[in-house]
């Protein structure tokens, strides 16, 4: 199936590792032109090197700090200068907050907001004009299965992730009159950096990183028996990007192994 990306430009936010690198990796494949960036800029020019050997000057790899607005305008005219503009934006940057009602401070919902919403919020309005000069516009948002599904230890990261629904939402209708497509991918337990860095923490005396993913798993009531893997959520991200997906905008796309427990 041709997903008829060849040619376009696509931006990805926390693209030097994880979900947001294989997905750089997947749009590269398919024959768009990607800048990526990321605030560690050794994490980054790690991960653009070799990209660069494969693709030259297709790959556009800018530090940033999606946070900081002024930051993120400039990478928004880095990807003109280069490109000529954007026809894809995948907001991927963030992470996830482990605390309760009870332990959450006002200054770390502050912080849960701030990096949720303002994530999604300064990198959309730097391409915005871009995006609407685009004939095959897409955002996408990469959000969490916890926006329909909270967790009693992520409290805040959960009630967050909501509000980032519901934003998406609200951009798809506003957009759409634009031309440009909003979708968001619900994501479950995928195997990247930040379950490698609680692997230490969570982890049973004695048990291997094989074991402890296979425990939490089973703990999870994951359907196909394990976790996710970066590729997997790419594919999807790289699909509700695509001019395959044209006829599609306000959807959320669960990438979660058959976890909820909605209807």
């Amino acid at each position: 199936m041709d997903l008829g990306l060849k040619g376009l430009r696509a931006v990805v936010t926390g693209g030097s590792s994880g979900i947001g690198l294989a997905t750089v990796k997947l749009l590269l494949g398919e024959g768009c032109k990607v800048a990526l960036c990321g605030r560690d800029a050794g994490r980054l020019e790690a991960a653009a090197a070799p990209l660069r050997q494969q693709y030259g000057d297709a790959v556009l790899a800018e530090r940033c700090d999606v946070l900081e607005k002024a930051e993120v305008e400039t990478f928004g005219a880095a990807v003109e200068k280069r490109f000529g503009g954007a026809d894809i934006l995948i907001n991927n940057a963030g992470k996830a907050r482990t605390s309760t009602f009870a332990d959450t401070a006002d200054e770390a919902w502050g912080e849960e907001f701030r990096l949720k919403f303002f994530s999604v919020i300064y990198p959309t309005r730097a391409f915005m004009p871009a995006l609407e000069k685009s004939k095959a516009a897409a955002v996408v948002v990469v959000n969490s299965l916890l926006a329909r599904q909270p967790e009693p230890h992520m409290v805040a990261t959960a009630a967050l992730r909501a509000g980032v629904q519901n934003l998406v939402k609200s951009m798809s209708v506003e957009f759409g009159p634009k031309n440009v497509r909003v979708n968001a991918v619900l994501l479950g337990l995928v195997d990247s950096g930040q379950w490698d860095r609680r692997y230490p923490s969570w982890a049973n005396p004695g048990e291997s990183k094989e074991q402890w993913r296979a425990r939490l798993a089973r703990d999870r009531g994951i359907v196909v028996g394990r976790l996710g893997r970066p590729e997997e959520a790419a594919a999807a991200i790289t699909f509700l990007a695509s001019p395959a997906a044209s006829y599609i905008t306000g959807a959320a796309l669960e990438v979660a192994g058959g976890v909820s427990r909605f209807a």
